[in-house]
């Protein structure tokens, strides 16, 4: 208790020097596990974003691009799937439900996704979570649509408001199908996934507002009015995607090849496991650079609080003396300077994780709303507690260097006034 009662004070008489230095440690610490939260809680981000669908389909293409736009709403698709083809495969036997995909519009920013109500009943997320509503229904007519959470809160709708849809997915569009606007007539809870940032409507409602189209452009010449656009068939032409649930899971790879090589159109069926697996794979030299650095970042701070007590010893040589004249042995010099520098990584890894929980608490709503990232405020993790207790262990062997140079000091040198 006495070795640790003088630590503190010989540390408090150095009190700026050992509050940046404690600093430095804290937020190198704070990147390091910032770093490992943001990548763990992103992967179960991914990973709860679509449950117990058992392919996602589209144009041929890469596994991991299928899966982004269809599942995630990032990027776009080479290519759409004609309504014959989806019809077929749907009347497959192993097929037991199909949901429909038609992305290319968006409203402010926030991506349009017609499909049917098949939607509502059989999309799954986190672990098997069905969709719920915080107010209203799922779609009925054409021209109804159903908001995420974040769209509604973000843009302050509410039910019966009406919705312009933008065609395109650019946050800014020159082209509005204003003459066919929609109601609002759901509102879903919230989900922490890309469904949050989504405004759903009827397949036919996406074959409504283009009805009078052609190129992506509106035809003056073509030009139908809402109500005559229910009045015509608006079967669907092509989709973007599907997703697809089996009646039988052996049978899962069979469906899959018999869909890979359908003749009348390339088409893809990947497993959202294993795309997922493929998306990990190709992020992972990014992961571990990002972990590199980071653990760069940590050992430059430990080697700052080095530099300060290897500093410090020229201005502390009389301080030593002064113990050693009254009974301290060389050990207990040693075990002074080497205390000394476990208080400062403990601190430092104390204040790091401080400040991390406090930033996530600032940062969390911006990440949920811009990035439709949710990071869960957990206690830290039996690997961050690892990683902790790494630094703390490389803190304290770094500071056995000034302490043997403090041990090997003489009480003759200490007391000499060098010039």
């Amino acid at each position: 208790m006495k070795l640790l009662s003088l630590t503190l004070k010989s540390m408090r008489g150095r009190g700026a020097s050992t509050l940046l230095t404690v600093l430095v440690i804290a937020i190198s610490v704070a990147l390091l596990l910032g770093v490992e939260k943001v990548r763990t809680e992103a992967k179960a981000s991914f990973a709860s974003t679509i449950s117990g669908t058992d392919l996602v389909v589209g144009a041929r293409s890469g596994g991991v691009q299928l899966l982004l736009y269809s599942v995630f709403r990032i990027g776009s698709a080479t290519n759409n799937i004609t309504w014959d083809s989806y019809q077929e495969v749907t009347s497959h036997p192993n097929v037991l439900w199909t949901v429909p995909l038609s992305l290319g519009d968006s409203h402010r920013g926030y991506r349009v996704v017609g499909t049917s109500a098949a939607y509502f009943e059989h999309y799954r997320y986190g672990r098997a979570r069905t969709l719920s509503f915080a107010a209203g229904e799922p779609f009925a007519e054409v021209y109804d649509v159903v908001l995420g959470a974040e769209v509604a809160e973000a843009l302050s709708y509410n039910l019966n408001d009406e919705i312009v849809i933008a065609h395109g997915t650019g946050e800014v569009s020159l082209l509005e199908h204003g003459d066919k606007p929609f109601r609002v007539v759901g509102i879903l809870e919230r989900t922490a996934t890309p469904v949050d940032r989504s405004l759903h409507v009827p397949l036919e409602g996406i074959e409504a507002i283009h009805i009078d189209w052609s190129g992506g452009v509106p035809v003056p010449s073509l030009a139908v009015s809402a109500e005559e656009a229910t009045e015509r068939d608006l079967t669907p032409q092509a989709i973007t995607a599907f997703l697809l649930g089996v009646r039988s899971k052996p049978g899962i790879f069979q469906l899959q090849r018999d869909i890979n090589n359908y003749r009348r159109e390339p088409l893809l069926a990947v497993l959202p496991g294993v795309a997922l697996q493929e998306l990990w794979g190709l992020m992972g030299v990014a992961e571990r650079a990002l972990l590199i650095v980071s653990g760069f970042v940590v050992l430059s701070g430990l080697v700052g609080m080095l530099s300060s007590i290897l500093s410090s010893l020229a201005e502390r040589r009389r301080e030593m003396a002064i113990l050693r004249s009254v009974g301290a042995r060389p050990w207990q010099i040693f075990a002074l300077l080497a205390s000394e520098a476990l208080l400062f990584t403990v601190a430092g890894c104390l204040l790091g994780l401080g400040l991390l929980y406090g930033s996530l608490l600032l940062v969390r709503p911006w990440l949920e709303s811009s990035y439709g990232l949710f990071i869960a405020i957990t206690p830290p993790s039996t690997y961050d507690l690892r990683l902790l207790a790494s630094v703390i262990g490389a803190g304290f062997v770094l500071g056995l260097v000034p302490a043997a140079r403090a041990y090997h000091n003489s009480l003759a040198d200490g007391m000499t006034v060098r010039v």
